[in-house]
């Protein structure tokens, strides 16, 4: 008996004006910085929540009180601690003051929080099938292009056109110069290694740089592999159904189709070798196999996908042939 064969996370963030804040004592000296006021996210997002935190080395805030009024509402009086304040629509400015009373003397600051809307849209430069619904994934030794949308609005809730904004790129905490500037809106980065992250931030600034917002995410390299489809000559391509295990041939012929998924694409589409029973069969997505003779036989078949030296993927399916044919509608 022989056979012979004939031979495819982000985080929306938003932004903080900067900050107009003194401290002084009412009703005495005017004493600047004797305490500060964070505000964290650093760019908070619209109809969110901020936290104010305080600090001071002048100051026993351990034994003070803080009062603070967002947007003309008080929304919190006691022991100073971090207070959460809610933002409004984007472009829209907050107006906080926060006052701390110690030992008789009482420290005002005031700032202003504006949140606005950038999103960061991660796009893998990596392998699917065609019309594949899903996602690819990061490719290891591959790259990822990020995109930054963003929608920085005025007081007024006027948009400005994303060309005309200032986009400043960080990866791993290194400026990245030659991505930066304006209209700037996608970077293209390296994928990081197996098992560890790659960190992608932009500060997205107006002309006069009014208007600041910002955005972040965390890039993991995942795991390539390879899937068998079988390649029905009416339906096309079963994506429907992966072959695992065993795949029986019933008719004169059957065309199997490998589909990398997240291989790196940065330099060509993968490599797809067919080994039968050990031997090299073919290389390329697809595959027919024609047996010939009479009787039953088996043989194994292996799959090899490739993208240089940085990703590769085996599956491995045992095949079956020369069974006879149902003579049942239902297959019994």
């Amino acid at each position: 008996m022989d056979m012979r064969f004939g031979l495819l996370t982000s985080f929306t963030i938003a932004l903080l004006l900067p900050i107009a804040a003194s401290a002084q004592a009412l009703g005495g000296d005017s004493l600047s910085s004797l305490f500060t006021v964070s505000v964290t996210p650093q760019y908070p997002t619209p109809y969110s929540q901020a936290t104010l935190s305080f600090l001071s080395s002048s100051i026993d805030l351990a034994n003070a009180t803080v009062s603070v009024v967002a947007g003309g509402k008080n929304v919190y009086r006691g022991a100073v601690q971090p207070v959460a304040i809610t933002l409004g629509r984007a472009g829209s400015v907050t107006n906080v003051t926060a006052t701390i009373s110690s030992g008789g003397a009482t420290y005002e600051q005031t700032l202003k929080v504006r949140p606005q809307d950038v999103a960061l849209v991660a796009e893998p430069v990596s392998s699917v099938p065609p019309l594949y619904p899903g996602k690819a994934s990061v490719p290891p030794g591959g790259g990822v292009r990020v995109v930054a949308v963003a929608n920085l609005r005025d007081a007024g809730g006027n948009i400005f056109t994303p060309s005309v904004l200032s986009y400043a790129w960080t990866v791993d905490g290194a400026q990245i110069a030659n991505s930066s500037g304006i209209g700037k809106e996608t970077i293209l980065v390296a994928s990081p290694l197996q098992y560890r992250n790659r960190n992608v931030s932009v500060a997205v600034t107006n002309s006069d740089g009014s208007l600041v917002g910002g955005a972040s995410l965390s890039l993991s390299a995942g795991i390539p592999f390879v899937r068998v489809y079988e390649s029905d000559p009416l339906l096309g391509i079963r994506y429907d159904h992966a072959l695992f295990d065993t795949y029986v041939i019933e008719g004169a012929e059957a065309t199997l189709y490998a589909a990398p998924f997240s291989f790196p694409t940065t330099s060509g589409a993968p490599l797809v070798q067919w080994f039968l029973n050990g031997a090299s069969a073919q290389t390329g997505n697809l595959l027919t196999l024609r047996p010939t003779g009479s009787g039953r036989g088996a043989a194994m078949l292996s799959l090899v996908a490739s993208s240089g030296d940085a990703a590769k993927a085996i599956t491995n399916l045992s095949l079956s042939f020369g069974a006879s044919p149902s003579s049942n509608f239902f297959g019994l």
